[in-house]
């Protein structure tokens, strides 16, 4: 196509960018190729393609991670599971499966890391400057 074809089809240039009008919402679209015919611009798109939504959170099921691993669990409700598949027959027949808490590591900050690692270079250089004092009074060894 010419550039003719291209401003019969409703493109025009500015500034020597080529520009066409979204054929939707009728808002100038830039760098349009000289061959195209039409426009669809991006807010157009995105209203009939829509918005993304945030996925739904996953509710927590109160039982213990992994305990689709273990060779038998028993939830607080009584469901027994072997590996995961549940025993509907063997409901309330056994014991609740007691699992360990994780304990949870606190993290230090990094003003708090900063902090520990001067302490460590003082006390190191304290104990040089010690060493260096001691030989200069002929004080070695054991003394």
């Amino acid at each position: 196509m010419s550039k003719s074809t291209f401003e019969k089809n409703g493109g025009y240039f500015i500034g020597g960018i080529a520009y066409m009008d979204c054929k939707i919402t009728g808002e100038p679209v830039a760098n349009v190729s000289t061959e195209a015919v039409s426009v669809i611009g991006s807010k157009a798109v995105m209203g009939r393609v829509g918005i993304p939504k945030e996925k739904p959170r996953r509710e927590p099921t109160g039982r213990p991670a992994g305990w689709h691993f273990m060779k038998e669990f028993v939830d607080k409700w009584g469901n027994v599971f072997h590996k995961g598949k549940e025993q509907p027959d063997l409901k309330g027949t056994r014991p609740v499966t007691l699992s360990k808490e994780k304990k949870k590591i606190l993290r230090r900050t990094q003003e708090e890391i900063l902090l520990a690692r001067d302490k460590e270079k003082k006390a190191a250089l304290k104990k040089a400057h010690k060493k260096q004092k001691d030989f200069l009074n002929h004080k070695f060894g054991d003394k």
